[in-house]
């Protein structure tokens, strides 16, 4: 007979029993707080509908870019895993198979934090007791799928089980919020709420731009035939975001890159935009100029403006092609922020009333730029490990690389970014026990005593995420 399988007590710690015994203390005191999730990319449709979730392959694996990401690396097609294409081509449409397909190459996951958080759904929150391999593969289908029909598994109760305090969604500027007004009318008690993303209208190099601007004019009820009024119209978005619960905005740029135009140039871009004609030189000047524009709309409405830097997308030009956006194939680049920033942070900076969260896939920025950024600007903070790095030694490299010279004050607690709405307790646990461990070693090299320890985090659980966003 098997031994049930059990996730280690001591999971992440360190091995040096100090430290360890010192983690554990820290994470027993902080392991069954409220989760606070102030970014990821969740559908807000789920909870709107509260419908159940659909099979193990649908909702664990086609999304997961992670997931893919890798099978892709090591020669599965995307189209054995059911991957959509962009032209209809068919793909695998048996979800048994391609989950058949996922176990039988799940140890290529060994040491990644993808195989920390799947571990966990899998015996956390379905209470699996063996591990995932090609022979057991269909028991966890079939068990998974079972757990999915109960009225437990959907999604409001999931938020109410996993005790998500709050959960922000990311939703383009041009959106009506439908999904958030339904829940907001729905009398649910549980809290979802929007956060800004203008990229489809302020990147004017996107494919869609013309698109989304034509949304942007229907939900505004305003004809945007300049610079002036495409300002005016994002202002009154900004402000029914705010009516719906958002306190932040988010903006995905390759480079920080910050520098304010002249109102005739401001002008003569946008002109050239709506008529087609710009080129990417213009629409590099004039993200630059947004990002200087949203400083100033933050510093006005209270905000909370979020930058994300530094990934390529779509690398792999084949993979795009064939089968879109978010496909696994984004790569980080290295990204300056010191010069890159510094109009924006001498324009806005120093108010008390700005505060901008900067996250970044270039760790050798952390020390170099971001930390002596956060530790000097009262308006800058640093958001925690993004991506490629919010993984067990992704954060304690960033904690080893800020805390000297931000403290951990100018930081900014822990997000999920994440899709799978499943996986969040997952990556919330990973982040307490990396933070306790981080804290363990400090007490250990009595740096600080046991009792800041223990204050310390509680602030990184919840406390300074729920500083930073306003919350």
């Amino acid at each position: 007979m098997s031994i049930p399988f059990k996730l280690h007590e001591d999971r992440f710690f360190d091995s040096n029993p100090t430290v360890r015994n010192v983690a554990r203390d820290l994470y027993s005191l902080i392991k069954n707080a409220p989760i606070i999730s102030p970014h990821g990319h969740t559908e807000p449709a789920w909870f709107a509908e509260n419908k159940p979730f659909p099979d193990p392959t649908e909702l664990l694996l086609i999304p997961d870019h992670y997931v893919f990401r890798m099978l892709y690396s090591q020669g599965v097609a995307m189209e054995d895993l059911g991957v959509p294409t962009r032209d209809g081509t068919t793909v695998e449409a048996d979800h048994r198979k391609i989950w058949q397909i996922f176990a039988d190459h799940f140890y290529l996951f060994a040491g990644t934090p993808s195989a920390a958080w799947l571990t966990h759904e899998f015996v956390e929150v379905f209470g699996i007791d063996e591990k995932l391999t090609s022979e057991s593969a269909m028991r966890f289908y079939d068990h998974i799928e079972a757990q999915l029909k109960k009225p437990e598994f959907l999604p409001r109760a999931v938020l109410e089980r996993f005790h998500i305090e709050l959960l922000s969604t990311t939703d383009a500027a041009e959106s009506r919020l439908e999904h958030h007004k339904t829940i907001c009318e729905s009398g649910w008690k549980g809290r979802v709420i929007p956060t800004f993303r203008p990229d489809g209208v302020t990147d004017i190099a996107r494919p869609d731009w013309q698109h989304n601007m034509n949304a942007l004019r229907e939900v505004t009820g305003i004809d945007i035939t300049n610079y002036a009024s495409f300002i005016t119209a994002l202002e009154k978005q900004r402000a029914f975001f705010k009516t719906m619960g958002a306190t932040a905005t988010d903006h995905g740029v390759l480079t920080p890159y910050t520098n304010r135009l002249s109102s005739s140039m401001a002008e003569e871009i946008f002109q050239k935009a709506l008529a087609g004609k710009s080129d990417a030189q213009d629409a590099a000047k004039f993200t630059a100029h947004m990002l200087m524009e949203m400083a100033r709309m933050s510093s006005e409405d209270g905000l909370v403006m979020q930058i994300h830097a530094g990934s390529l997308r779509n690398h792999n030009k084949i993979v795009f092609d064939r089968f879109g956006l978010d496909k696994g194939c984004d790569i980080p680049q290295q990204t300056e922020f010191t010069n890159n920033l510094r109009p924006l942070l001498n324009a806005y900076g120093n108010n008390l009333d700005f505060t901008l969260l900067l996250f970044t896939l270039d760790e050798s920025t952390y020390s170099r730029e971001l930390a002596p950024l956060a530790g000097h600007y009262p308006a800058v903070k640093l958001g925690p490990p993004w991506w490629f790095h919010d993984s067990m030694e992704g954060m304690i490299r960033y904690r080893q690389s800020v805390t000297e010279t931000a403290g951990i004050y100018n930081t900014a607690g822990f997000n999920d970014d994440t899709r799978a709405l499943l996986s969040i307790p997952a990556r919330h646990d990973l982040a307490r026990r990396m933070d306790c461990n981080f804290l363990a070693g400090m007490v250990a090299k009595h740096m600080i005593d046991f009792e800041e320890a223990k204050t310390l985090s509680q602030e990184l659980t919840t406390g300074l995420v729920k500083k930073a966003y306003k919350l």
